[in-house]
């Protein structure tokens, strides 16, 4: 069972990794450009790349990132021993 769960979380991970990425990246970027340095409009890009909006993915880009991470915890919990029950001796 763990190593079914290893190959479902190892392809969720690989299919994540630059949505999420991207994510923080631009989340980062936009605090430190926009906040901190007061660059409007290289903070408003920032807003873009981070919300998909320039291609139009805007309402569901969220969402496909959360169902991501979900599944990344699911599957990720699941190979810990937090939830086997313990075998006596």
């Amino acid at each position: 069972m763990n190593r079914v769960f290893r190959k479902y979380h190892r392809l969720i991970a690989i299919i994540c990794c630059l949505p999420i990425a991207l994510t923080i990246l631009s989340g980062v970027g936009y605090t430190i450009l926009d906040e901190m340095l007061h660059i409007k409009g290289m903070g408003g890009l920032m807003m873009k790349i981070h919300t998909m909006s320039f291609l139009g993915l805007d309402k569901i880009y969220p969402i496909l990132n959360g169902i991501g991470l979900i599944g990344l915890l699911v599957t990720g919990l699941t190979m810990t021993s937090l939830f086997r029950s313990k075998k006596s001796i």
